[in-house]
C-alpha cells in the first residue's frame, strides 16, 4: 500500500510520501516513492507514486531516458520542458508509453494497470503547480480552494487535511498537518509505514528548501504523534457528551 499528499499553499509546495510496499504479510519491502528532480535555477520538481511498483518504476526510468517529441524529432526529459504544464504531459506521455509495452501483458497475466502521481514544483520562474496524474496519462491541478492532492489509502488522512489545510496557512504549519495526516494513516493501515520522505520547496526559490527522511524512531515525529494522539483524547473529554437518552 501507500499514502501520498501534495499540499500547495501560497508560500510553496510541500509533498510527503511513506516508502512501504507490500505483496502480503510475508513480503513487505522499503522503496522510494518521492522522486525529486531538481537543477538549481531552473526548475524542482517532485513525483510521488502509487499503485504498481513494477509500472511506476517503468514511468520513472522512461522519464529519466527521455521520450521523442513529435514535434522536434528531438529527445524531451523533464530537464527540457518549459513548463509545468509541458513536464506534466511528458509524464502522461511516459505512462501511456508504458502502457503500450507492457499493457496486453499484463491483461494477459490478470494484473490491473494500476498507478498514479502526485506531480509538483516550478519551471522557469513559472508559476508554481500540483496536479494529479491518472493511470491512462491524463491528469487534474490543485487548485486554492483545495490546495491540497492525494493519492494511495487517502481516505485516513484526508479528514486532518479537510480541516486544517488552507491555501494561507504558513508553509511549516502545511508539513505539520501532513505530517499528522501521514501519522492517521499509518495508525490505521498498516500498509502504510516508515520511512517517510518529505520536499519543502519555496515559492520562487528556484531549489528545494527540504529534502528529508524521516526514519523510525525520529524524536520529532514521535513527539508530533503523541501529541496529536493527546489532543485529540483531551478534545474528546472536553466537548460536552450528548443530551440524549439517560445520562449516568
Amino acid at each position: 500500500m501507500t499514502y501520498c499528499c501534495g499540499i500547495l499553499v501560497r508560500d510553496g509546495l510541500v509533498m510527503i510520501a511513506d516508502t512501504r510496499t507490500n505483496a502480503g504479510l510475508d513480503n513487505v519491502s522499503t522503496f522510494r516513492k518521492l522522486h525529486v528532480f531538481e537543477e538549481p535555477g531552473r526548475h524542482v520538481l517532485a513525483l510521488s507514486t502509487a499503485g504498481n511498483l513494477s509500472i511506476s518504476q517503468a514511468v520513472i526510468s522512461t522519464l529519466q531516458e527521455g521520450l521523442d517529441n513529435p514535434e522536434t524529432g528531438q529527445k524531451e526529459t523533464l530537464s527540457t520542458c518549459s513548463s509545468m504544464f509541458r513536464a506534466t504531459q511528458l509524464v502522461g506521455r511516459a505512462v501511456r508509453h508504458v502502457y503500450e509495452l507492457y499493457g496486453d501483458a499484463l491483461k494477459d497475466a490478470d494484473v490491473r494497470f494500476d498507478v498514479s502521481f502526485l506531480f509538483g514544483g516550478q519551471v522557469n520562474g513559472g508559476r508554481m503547480r500540483l496536479f494529479m496524474i491518472y493511470s491512462a496519462g491524463n491528469f487534474i491541478e490543485c487548485t486554492s480552494d483545495t490546495p491540497f492532492l492525494q493519492i494511495g489509502e487517502h481516505k485516513y488522512g484526508k479528514p486532518v487535511l479537510d480541516r486544517s489545510i488552507g491555501f494561507d496557512m504558513d508553509l511549516y504549519d502545511a508539513l505539520k498537518s501532513g505530517l499528522i495526516s501521514m501519522d492517521s494513516t499509518m495508525r490505521s493501515n498498516l500498509g502504510v509505514g516508515m520511512p517517510i520522505d518529505i520536499l519543502v520547496a519555496r515559492r520562487d526559490a528556484g531549489h528545494s528548501e527540504l529534502n528529508y527522511r524521516i526514519e523510525p524512531g525520529e524524536p520529532y515525529f514521535h513527539d508530533l504523534r503523541e501529541r496529536w494522539s493527546a489532543a485529540l483524547r483531551a478534545a474528546h473529554t472536553a466537548i460536552p457528551r450528548p443530551p440524549y437518552g439517560r445520562q449516568r
